[in-house]
């Protein structure tokens, strides 16, 4: 009998959190379905993923707060008993679309602990737990691959049985497209890129891999704020190759590519779920 799997995804009470958590279940992962304040939605989440033939436990947690974290943590291996996916999707809009000249401090260290501080310490502390030893790894000094004095031998990186462990990073085309309305949404989105690619040369000789998913115009809450300003874009033929929005399920799909092993030898990789948006156009 095939073990059972555990999956942290953070923001999954609804869109594209919810959407993976349900993907994953697909698969009889146990998931832990962690939200920031709506319970009522979170718990629709655990509802599908159990009918969906997974496992699944709300745990209530702020990915920006230090000490949520680490419960959050705690709580998933108390309830599962091993996190082996991680999935960083949790974010935050600005709570005003100012002027960059006019961006407030408190608007921006808001997201930047959301989107940017919160996932990296959250992957720090989920991988420490995933790295198989009893006590993560110091990495050698003046090594520019980042493996670590023990890391594990690549002769038995290459018989262990996979797939490995994994953390996937949901980030957004924000990443690269400017929007001077919400910089501090951009500025951690192109930190989240740079934080996918560190830890993917770090934990590599640990044999996890780190994976990017960049999602553009998704039908999601924060999208539809400007859903009147997309609809035309998309409606030109402009904007997108193939021109309809996102759904969270082609997120979702991503995703299970990934946790399938459909990707063993790629890891730092971006996978783009943006419809095209990436394609340079004359």
């Amino acid at each position: 009998m095939s073990h059972t799997r555990t999956a942290l995804v953070t923001g999954a009470s609804r869109g594209i959190g919810r959407a993976i958590a349900v993907a994953l279940a697909a698969r009889r992962f146990n998931v832990a379905v962690n939200y920031l304040s709506n319970a009522d939605a979170a718990a629709e989440t655990v509802a599908l993923v159990e009918q969906t033939g997974g496992k699944a436990v709300a745990i209530q947690a702020d990915i920006g707060n230090r000490d949520d974290r680490k419960r959050l943590v705690e709580e998933s291996i108390e309830a599962f008993g091993a996190i082996e996916v991680l999935v960083n999707n949790a974010g935050i809009p600005p709570a005003r679309r100012d002027d960059l000249l006019d961006a407030d401090e408190a608007i921006y260290d808001r997201v930047m602990d959301t989107n940017l501080k919160g996932p990296f310490f959250l992957t720090q502390l989920v991988a420490r737990r995933m790295v198989p030893s009893s006590e993560f790894r110091v990495p050698s000094e003046g090594k520019g691959t980042g493996s670590s004095r023990s890391a594990t031998p690549n002769s038995e990186l290459r018989t262990r049985n996979f797939p490995p462990s994994l953390i996937i990073n949901i980030n957004s085309i924000s990443a690269y497209a400017v929007s001077v309305r919400r910089s501090q949404y951009c500025i951690a989105k192109a930190g989240m890129s740079m934080m996918t690619q560190l830890f993917a040369a770090r934990l590599a000789a640990e044999g996890i891999n780190v994976y990017e998913i960049r999602p553009g115009i998704i039908d999601t809450d924060m999208a539809r704020g400007a859903k009147a300003k997309y609809d035309a874009l998309i409606e030109q033929g402009d904007l997108l190759p193939l021109a309809r929005w996102g759904q969270p399920e082609d997120v979702a799909k991503a995703v299970g590519a990934i946790v399938d092993g459909a990707l063993p030898y790629s890891t730092g990789a971006v996978i783009d779920v943006d419809g095209g948006y990436h394609i340079r156009r004359l």
